[in-house]
């Protein structure tokens, strides 16, 4: 589609570059640019251009264009909004979706940018009205009818009690009080949509200052608010069960109709199935189903075509008198989910990608030739963004095995250590925002079998149950795990073949051969991860098409140790391999190997030299989100757009997909049974694969319930109060009181839960589990250096910084089910732990003090202590070897136990290591730890 600048409205010239909301009024057939401050404000007889910018994760813009018609505005000015629309689209690039509004049946994505409704008022440009601001007129008693369970449409109806009926939700505003009238057929949801809507009644045209009454559909007089509301209708009269409404039935469903724009004409296409092929590049389309109308435009057609495709189907809207039809223009390459869902199929197309060869390309180009700049105008800088966990990496881990049906413990020097045919079920306790939060999970390896993985998400089911739903459940497959997996077990090694009992059978009935991991045999592994807090090594075939640049790798037979050092590789890759060649084979000295410089030996246990990859493993990554409410027994969705906390109803399920994993939301109002289907609702989800963007079947799954989301849910809605989800009762019933109260009274805030479990199993390998308490993304990078840097740096932090999660605000229940906070989550979770294991010591390390101690061993670790060391122990923590060692009866406490070395006085340290600090810290990682394993230091 060729664009001149001639067809560019000036008005729109350097439109759509940011996130956020435009605006124009047509006047005197031009687009004038509305200020902010009168955005969501509508007037009967005008029409409006409505520009909603979306800014994307991959860098690039959305632009959603609406054209909003009142129903007093001329026909002439409706149909110059839709060029308009049509222009304005061409200067964008020619990708955006438009959108026709009549006034009183917008569509619910329009609806979403001015929360809580659109309430139009009388006047308009071209009827010569004046626009008087609502708060400048005398107050009119009125009487409006609310319609919608996620986004609310608002219709001003005659104040008679003929215009109340049994099926909706009615807002009496008067000069002293504003009543809301609940119709006995109406719904919770509706009820507390509604009430958002008397708060903006209450703001807007009472400047908050006016009481707020509820009346119950069936209330007598005896009631005295329903009395009052009653009088103002002359007095209580029961009403029809059933009451005429000129919104109540619902749209007949049409046969599905599709017209081809041929020079200017409308004309049938016949077909027997609905089919993609049937469309050409070069032509418009219009797809008539009724409810809804589509106007497909092909990239191959000129603006002129479009504007003529525009017209015609205002026309066809006329004439038809179809006043009520939702008209949307696609571009092809850019359809809509709802669009593409209408016909039998439609073929997976490539992201199409802008160029400066084509759309906004041309347009920038056309732009920057007469002088305006035009930065910016082909996309947003992607940002770049490391990911974050969102969650504590100091809590307490528990993993067990998936035998038959039921589950082993492992043991905390073995939970690291995972097999690709087992499953396996973990439990992970840790501080979140002023409370104890409990992720439960099931992971799946790539050999595991059937009845195994079943009996895993079983038995994790019922540890949910036991803690009362308070607890996160996730299910996890090998290769899909998303960060939090990985930074919950921090060091992990993933090795092939499987030991639990199911699997074993499996191979042995099947008469396939046992490869599962043994020390004396030959293994490689792929090492990969972020930092000690995040890393992995993955056994791969021994073989060298297995290697990638990119990565490090460690290979070993029974005697011998190499680690291959890949040219794309860096210096954090490289002390990755080290830490997990300390985990996997620490009892033989390495060789290392730069890739183009091996060895013979090397390539000869790999069986010989191989062409293999240079490219990273690409991840799926995280896509921009959407929200769900499933409908249910009839397993539909719907999509919640531009969505905030206030969308989740306690009475719902919600699906957040967010592409590379899902979470199912589960309301505290749900019913028992469904919220034990939960993860079912999720699979289910995956199989529909709303999107159509080919969600594979294995995508993590989180279930979340109400009052226990974990940061890495909250963190995608764009501001959440901890306080809306830990209030009981009903949403109409938490809305009220909050509105009643004019705001939600503070409580003290809630004590911190101290579960059964909270620290680390004694014993527990801390080489491979060292954790560093700051989480901040400033010191996220210091977590690879020693525990004594980490205490160095963390003494300088700023207190605002020192944890993922901001603390919330003092968290309010309304209708308490306890006396005291929390007790129900933490009486759940600690009778889980305990049931399962009993209470376990606390052995989290506290991190090394500060100052002078932290500075000296900073010091020793670079080998800049020097060689007389004999007054280093003044001002250092010092204890006998004895209360040092792994065994100890009388261990010391509070110590770094990754770095037990560093507490010996200098006598000691020489006497049991027969050298100098310096010199034992000049020596290789793996010889330190040999050295510390054989003192029992390790």
């Amino acid at each position: 589609m060729s664009v001149s600048m001639k067809d560019l409205d000036p008005a729109f010239r350097g439109v759509g570059q940011k996130d956020g909301l435009e605006i124009w009024r047509i006047e005197n057939f031009k687009p004038v640019s509305m200020p902010t401050s009168s955005y969501g404000k509508f007037y009967m007889g005008d029409s409006y251009i409505i520009l909603k910018t979306t800014a994307l994760k991959n860098g690039s813009f959305r632009h959603d264009l609406h054209y909003w018609l009142g129903k007093d505005t001329s026909q002439d000015e409706a149909g110059t909004a839709a060029i308009l629309t049509v222009e304005l689209d061409a200067s964008l690039g020619g990708r955006a979706v438009q959108y026709r509004e009549v006034q009183g049946n917008e569509t619910e994505k329009l609806l979403t940018y001015f929360r809580p409704c659109i309430m139009p008022q009388p006047g308009g440009v071209a009827s010569g009205f004046n626009h008087v601001e609502v708060n400048e007129q005398e107050h009119v008693t009125r009487l409006y009818v609310c319609r919608g369970k996620y986004v609310v449409h608002v219709k001003e109806v005659p104040f008679a009690r003929s215009s109340l009926n049994h099926d909706d939700i009615f807002i009496l505003d008067t000069n002293s009080k504003i009543f809301q009238f609940n119709g006995s057929n109406s719904c919770i949801q509706e009820r507390a949509k509604a009430l958002e809507v008397v708060q903006y009644i209450k703001d807007t045209f009472h400047e908050g200052k006016c009481e707020v009454a509820a009346v119950e559909d069936g209330k007598l007089m005896a009631d005295a608010e329903a009395g009052e509301f009653w009088a103002l209708f002359g007095g209580f009269a029961p009403l029809p069960r059933k009451t005429a409404s000129e919104e109540t039935g619902e749209d007949t469903e049409a046969a599905v109709k599709l017209l081809c724009f041929n020079q200017g004409n409308l004309e049938p296409i016949g077909f027997e199935s609905l089919m993609h092929e049937l469309l050409e590049t070069n032509k418009c389309y219009l797809l008539d189903c009724g409810a809804e109308m589509y106007v497909w435009m092909g990239r191959s057609t000129s603006l002129q075509q479009r504007k003529g495709a525009s017209e015609a189907a205002e026309k066809l809207l006329v004439d038809d008198s179809r006043t009520k039809s939702h008209v949307m223009k696609v571009i092809e390459g850019y359809e809509t989910i709802m669009f593409k869902s209408k016909f039998n199929e439609w073929p997976a197309t490539p992201e199409l990608k802008l160029s400066s060869e084509d759309g906004r390309g041309k347009v920038a180009a056309l732009l920057k030739s007469q002088g305006l700049d035009v930065k910016g105008l082909m996309k947003s800088a992607p940002v770049k963004e490391e990911p974050e966990p969102y969650i504590d990496c100091t809590g307490h881990l528990q993993v067990w095995r998936v035998n038959g049906n039921k589950k082993t413990l492992l043991s905390s020097t073995e939970q690291s250590k995972i097999y690709t045919g087992d499953c396996y079920i973990f439990q992970y306790t840790y501080t979140g925002d002023d409370k104890e939060e409990c992720l439960i999970g099931t992971w799946f390896g790539k050999k595991s079998i059937e009845e195994e993985r079943a009996s895993a998400i079983s038995l994790a089911s019922k540890m949910v149950q036991a803690a009362k739903f308070q607890a996160t459940m996730a299910r996890l497959y090998e290769g899909k795990e998303p960060i939090q997996f990985f930074v919950t077990f921090q060091s992990l090694q993933v090795f092939k073949g499987g030991l639990s009992s199911g699997y074993k059978n499996f191979i042995a009935e099947s008469g396939l051969n046992d490869d599962s991991y043994s020390e004396a045999g030959l293994a490689l592994f792929r090492v990969q991860g972020s930092g000690s807090e995040n890393m992995q090594a993955i056994q791969v075939d021994a073989v060298a098409s297995s290697l990638n640049s990119s990565y490090c790798y460690i290979l070993h037979d029974g005697n011998s140790v190499f680690t291959w050092i890949g040219n794309n590789t860096t210096s954090l890759d490289h002390d990755l391999v080290e830490r997990q060649l300390d985990a996997i084979k620490s009892d033989l000295p390495s060789r290392s190997q730069k890739e183009g410089r091996e060895t013979d030996k090397f390539w000869e246990l790999l069986g010989g030299k191989s062409k293999y990859s240079n490219k990273k493993i690409e991840r799926e990554q995280e896509s921009d989100p959407h929200l769900f409410s499933c409908i249910l027994p009839k397993e539909q969705v719907k999509e919640i757009h531009h969505f905030n906390q206030d969308d989740l109803m306690a009475e719902d399920v919600f699906v957040l997909d967010c592409h590379s994993y899902i979470f199912v939301w589960v309301g505290q109002e749900v019913d028992a049974k469904v919220k034990t289907q939960a993860m079912d609702i999720g699979e289910k989800f995956l199989v529909r694969d709303f999107l159509m963007e080919n969600l594979s079947r294995e995508t993590t799954i989180f279930t979340v319930s109400e009052g226990s989301e974990p940061q890495f849910f909250t963190r995608f809605f764009t501001s959440w109060d901890p306080a809306k989800s830990m209030m009981h009762g009903s949403s109409y019933q938490r809305r009220l009181a909050v509105l009643k109260g004019g705001a939600a009274p503070l409580h003290d805030k809630p004590k911190r839960r101290t579960l059964a479990v909270s620290g680390r199993t004694l014993g527990q390998d801390k080489s491979q589990r060292s954790r560093s308490m700051s989480t901040s993304p400033e010191c996220h990078r210091l977590r690879g250096r020693s525990p004594a840097f980490a205490a160095l740096t963390s003494s300088f932090e700023k207190p605002s910084t020192r944890n993922l999660s901001t603390p919330p605000p003092a968290v309010k229940k309304l209708f308490p089910k306890s006396a005291g906070p929390d007790t129900t989550k933490q009486s759940a979770i600690s009778d889980l732990t305990s049931s399962l294991e009993g209470p376990l010591k606390s052995t989290i390390p506290k991190s090394v003090k500060a100052g002078a101690e932290a500075e000296k061993a900073i010091q020793e670790e670079d080998g800049t202590g020097g060689d007389d060391e004999a007054e280093d122990d003044e001002g250092r923590t010092v204890y006998p070897y004895e209360r040092l060692v792994t065994t100890s009866e009388d261990p010391a406490p509070d110590i770094d136990l990754t770095k037990r070395e560093i507490y010996l006085s200098t006598a000691d340290f020489r006497e049991k290591f027969g050298m100098t600090r310096a010199a034992f810290y000049k020596l290789p990682k793996w010889k330190q730890n040999k050295l510390k394993t054989a003192l029992q230091l390790f």
